[in-house]
């Protein structure tokens, strides 16, 4: 094991937007979405998540502008760290971390879950531990082998999510009949218990919920110190962004309103099997089953990546132990994988206790850790465009470029903050924000703590050296 090894540019632009989209399309698609449903309603959810949609959107252009002017891995704590602040970028890092490794233990959970249509006497926490175990040996073999299954596990969904779109369609419209003889629903569901069945505030509670559901977009910046011609390929994977968003979630999202009841949803079972349950077509709801477990598995695969790149970037700005900056031969920073990988621990602990309400809070944690790396994304770019033209430099030099600056990042920032103080009125979130908070002073004391006293440090072996 070498610890001056490097990175290596092992990543094609298809491993990129596929990287994106398997970090996106998991269990925030897949099972968070019935606890949506049911929390705001289907004119609600599908309300929430064009607006969530729009966020990450605004984020990702301003992630854009950072990441191609300077690519580097686990960029986002940089970025922080250098316009924001070294404290606010040590946190954000760690942050970012525990929003991938509290996702993980949601992901390996959901995967458990899912397993009991199959097994349903074997415990879920057996095959958490299962797949954590697989997850983790794709993710140490090489940079390329990671990438490379992680597009076909992405290709997979994609091409699933389209047929259950198609498929979901030619239902609401009577194409296809539904099991219990009802006539074809069109959109009455979305309407049948009025716009906003809990109130339009609702919408706003369960913006975190939606917003975890979109994290992962933001993995085009992580991987930027991993990928060829980041130039280009970072601003072709931005663009296709909001139509991928609009196409993948929110076309989803109105198929399943539209054939789901509000009552219907939950987290125990994924809705996806519930409405390929109710069209009837003989084995969909396995084969569907099957294919949301490729997808979690996808998810975390990408998540684990995302969480060992933040700690070798901590590592290499020497804010944490240097072992976790080895990377081995075949460039995998190794000790910074298993030490994210402790983190699925947590879907042992979940599955254990109690799938079906530690798993909603799980998905609050990483929902809020990921909000605040958003915004830490929006005030970086802020400050870097105010900075570089103080410097004398010209915005045209900019090979890619935040649009109508400053609102961009202004919206962004304020979007994502209306997301965190919805979630302090859902009872289900609340622990998530106070679970939160608590997390973001710790990072902030022990960053300045350990910076006092290694600053105590080397002035005393300064003075004894005088001496």
């Amino acid at each position: 094991m070498e610890a001056k090894q490097q990175f290596q540019r092992k990543m094609q632009s298809r491993h990129l937007v596929m990287l994106s989209l398997g970090g996106v399309i998991g269990t925030g698609l897949f099972l968070s979405t019935g606890y949506t449903i049911q929390q705001a309603g289907a004119f609600g959810t599908i309300l929430s998540y064009l607006v969530g949609a729009l966020v990450v959107y605004l984020v990702m252009l301003c992630l854009g502008e950072l990441a191609v002017h300077m690519p580097e891995t686990g960029a986002f704590h940089s970025y922080a760290a250098k316009y924001i602040g070294p404290g606010t970028g040590y946190t954000v890092a760690w942050l970012y971390w525990l929003t991938w490794t509290v996702a993980l233990g949601s992901e390996f959970t959901a995967a458990g879950l899912l397993m009991q249509r199959w097994f349903p006497s074997i415990n879920v926490w057996i095959w958490s531990a299962v797949f954590a175990l697989i997850i983790f040996a794709l993710n140490a073999v090489t940079v390329k082998f990671f990438a490379e299954s992680e597009f076909w596990f992405a290709a997979i969904k994609v091409a699933a999510i389209v047929i259950f779109i198609l498929l979901g369609g030619a239902a609401i419209v009577g194409f296809i009949p539904l099991t219990d003889s009802n006539s074809a629903p069109f959109f009455t569901n979305l309407t049948n218990e009025g716009l906003f069945p809990n109130g339009a505030f609702a919408v706003i509670m369960t913006m975190l919920a939606v917003n975890f559901a979109y994290s992962g977009t933001e993995l085009i910046g992580v991987a930027a110190g991993e990928t060829v011609n980041p130039e280009k390929t970072i601003p072709m994977a931005i663009r296709t962004t909001l139509w991928r968003l609009i196409i993948f979630f929110v076309g989803t999202i109105v198929v399943l309103s539209a054939l789901l009841p509000a009552s219907d949803s939950g987290v125990l079972k994924s809705p996806f099997v519930s409405v390929f349950e109710r069209i009837g077509i003989p084995y969909a709801a396995d084969i569907m089953n099957f294919v949301i477990l490729t997808a979690i598995l996808s998810a975390a695969n990408s998540g684990l990546y995302a969480a060992s790149r933040m700690l070798w970037s901590l590592s290499d700005k020497k804010t944490i132990s240097p072992i976790f900056a080895r990377v081995s031969k075949r460039g995998v920073p190794i000790y910074a994988v298993i030490f994210s990988m402790l983190g699925g621990t947590l879907a042992l602990f979940s599955s254990v206790i109690a799938p079906d309400t530690v798993y909603i809070v799980l998905v609050s944690i990483s929902g809020l850790a990921v909000v605040a790396v958003w915004m830490s994304i929006s005030v970086s770019q802020f400050f870097f465009r105010r900075q570089y033209i103080k410097q004398g430099h010209s915005i045209k030099d900019l090979v890619y470029r935040t649009p109508f600056y400053p609102l961009v990042p202004i919206a962004s920032f304020v979007l994502c903050l209306a997301s965190l103080v919805g979630i302090a009125f859902d009872p289900a979130q609340r622990i998530a924000l106070y679970c939160g908070i608590s997390f973001i002073l710790f990072c902030y004391g022990s960053y300045y703590a350990t910076h006092f006293i290694k600053k105590r440090g080397e002035g005393y072996a300064a003075e004894t050296q005088s001496n």
